[in-house]
């Protein structure tokens, strides 16, 4: 199994890549099953995630054709063969999920199984169920499947939605496109992703309003067609690097970065004394100061502060001078990575929701464990602050959502490597 090994106290400067987005990607490429022509992504992401999605898609016949090291995916829906997700692949992952719009949008019918991934709360079914049901949709959960059928297919609809879910949102803004009539999604998400879908989908022939609001409208159409969609950067792992130089010290620049995607993350940054700036590529970043100052931070649905910086901004701030409290709203269990930040000689004080972090002067080394995705890099981030080596293990949850992370921090001048036990 692998592990990352980390010596701190080198700091970084240079430019760094930011990927396409892994949330955007795995909304985007279920988005093939809605037409026979063939979507084209570009500025994909390569990660075990995108290879989990493409043996999803594959598994129900779909044809996908990877180029220019993975960058570019072409996917064909012509020759469907199955439209059942099956427990082994879906339990993996949970944006698995996302096709059951699409599949119930152009084959009426689908079996998908209750969808797996990252051990960070319920994250339940239940607003994607019954916003396709007020469409039209029979859905019954038996064995573990959610058993899905829309005899004559969908019908648009009124779909309030009682919590701004992004799965939800995507699920039914591709299963509108398709939809007889126009459908109105209320309590939309507003993510980045969700615009990226919808312009993905108008590229497709949709006809969508509103994305990037509360309100979505859809009026369906007959069919979509071919498309070519350059898949949005990755506002996580945009955030990710930015706070590498935090961290470490020195100045980088993020090729890709733009503020409209990390705004109330920037704020942030702002008010612990990071300096931000726009540029003709990317995002310089650099510390105003030689130790970050203690802020507060509560996670939101879009535009608020994203749940998945929450892990990288928690180690960021076990070294700032002050006590912060991070308040975590989105998802429970959500703090598995504060005892392994402990282990590294943070002051943290977990009860419920919220973590109250007392900022000490250095961070050591040690050897640490990875729970999740986002928890796995921010030790690696607090590896880059600490004295001495630290040991990411467990790392496989990291690979599910940063590609080459050692590369790309070690090019930085990081002192990083992943070694095979």
């Amino acid at each position: 199994m692998d592990s990352i090994v980390v010596k701190g106290g080198t700091p970084l400067h240079g430019t760094v890549q930011i990927a396409g987005a892994k949330n955007a990607a795995l909304a985007l490429m279920p988005a093939t099953l809605l037409s026979e022509e063939p979507l084209t992504l570009t500025n994909a992401p390569r990660l075990s995630d995108i290879k989990t999605m493409t043996a999803l898609l594959q598994s129900l016949g779909v044809e996908v054709t990877s180029m220019q090291d993975g960058k570019v995916q072409v996917l064909s829906s012509h020759a469907m063969t199955s439209t059942t997700a099956d427990y082994e692949i879906v339990r993996k992952m949970r944006a698995s999920n996302l096709v059951l719009g699409p599949l119930l949008a152009r084959h009426h019918k689908a079996t998908v199984s209750l969808p797996g991934g990252c051990a960070i709360g319920a994250r339940p079914m239940d607003i994607h169920v019954t916003a396709l049901e007020a469409m039209g949709a029979e859905i019954a959960l038996k064995d573990g499947y959610l058993h899905a059928v829309a005899k004559g297919g969908l019908k648009g609809a009124k779909v309030p939605l009682r919590f701004a879910s992004v799965g939800a949102t995507e699920n039914v803004l591709m299963a509108a496109t398709l939809a007889k009539g126009t459908t109105v999604i209320e309590n939309a998400a507003r993510e980045p992703e969700i615009v990226d879908l919808a312009q993905c989908l108008r590229r497709m022939g949709a006809q969508i309003d509103g994305e990037g609001t509360a309100t979505i409208t859809i009026d369906g159409v007959d069919r979509l067609g071919a498309a070519t969609h350059p898949v949005v950067t990755d506002r996580i792992e945009l955030g990710t690097y930015m706070l590498a130089p935090v961290f470490a010290g020195g100045e980088i620049e993020c090729l890709g970065g733009r503020l409209d995607l990390v705004g109330s993350f920037v704020e942030k940054l702002d008010a612990a004394g990071v300096e931000v700036t726009q540029t003709a590529d990317g995002l310089k970043v650099k510390r105003r100061t030689d130790r970050a100052k203690a802020v507060n931070v509560t996670t939101e649905v879009f535009p608020g502060f994203p749940t998945d910086l929450q892990a990288q901004m928690m180690a960021m701030l076990c070294t700032a001078d002050g006590t912060s409290v991070l308040e975590e709203k989105i998802f429970e269990n959500r703090f598995m990575h504060a005892p392994e930040l402990v282990r590294m000689g943070a002051d943290i004080e977990v009860q419920g929701g919220t973590a109250t972090v007392t900022g000490v002067a250095r961070l050591k080394g040690a050897p640490v464990m990875a729970t999740d995705l986002r928890a796995s890099v921010s030790l690696i981030l607090a590896g880059l602050a600490a004295e001495g080596e630290t040991v990411v293990s467990r790392v496989y949850h990291l690979d599910r959502g940063y590609e080459h992370v050692e590369e790309k921090l070690g090019a930085l001048g990081a002192k990083i490597e992943r070694v095979t036990q």
